[in-house]
């Protein structure tokens, strides 16, 4: 509520009668009132580069550059994957392992150690046959030494000092 001030002079002195007092108060007007709008827009943009070769080598850029990191990930999960391979199977060779109840077990469970001692499989070994005299009849143990393969020594052996 603001207040209404006693401005009369009654005497015409060219001053109020009453300075200072209230005659009475009004209420103060803001200017609000309810106010309910709608407004619906429309805004459309259309574009045409100048140079068309200069998007086309940017697309070729961006396509190019998507291709090369790419391929540097490929990389270096390649990398990654011979180093487990190759870390896992040295420790396997060597029996050591994570126990099968172990989260990181299944980091080295596809690996597969084969021909752990250096031999490959199936290796086998010939043992040829010894050619005997035809006027001898065959008997299971020879009593010859040359018939063992080994060379014949003579006399004393020597040692080495």
């Amino acid at each position: 509520m603001d207040p209404v001030y006693d401005m009369r002079d009654m005497d015409e002195d060219g001053a109020p009668d009453n300075p200072g007092s209230v005659l009475y108060r009004v209420p103060v007007r803001t200017g609000q009132k309810d106010n309910y709008n709608l407004g619906v827009g429309f805004s459309a943009t259309w574009s045409r580069p100048l140079d068309k070769k200069l998007q086309d080598q940017c697309k070729e850029a961006a396509a190019a550059n998507i291709a090369l990191m790419q391929q540097q990930t490929a990389n270096k999960r390649l990398d990654f994957e011979i180093a487990r391979l190759k870390n896992c199977g040295e420790l396997m060779k060597q029996g050591i392992y994570f126990h099968p109840k172990s989260p990181y077990y299944k980091v080295c469970a596809d690996v597969v150690v084969t021909n752990p001692g250096g031999v490959i499989p199936p290796h086998v070994h010939s043992i040829p046959s010894v050619s005997r005299p035809s006027s001898t009849p065959e008997s299971p143990v020879s009593s010859r030494a040359e018939d063992l393969g080994a060379p014949l020594q003579t006399g004393r052996e020597q040692t080495s000092p």
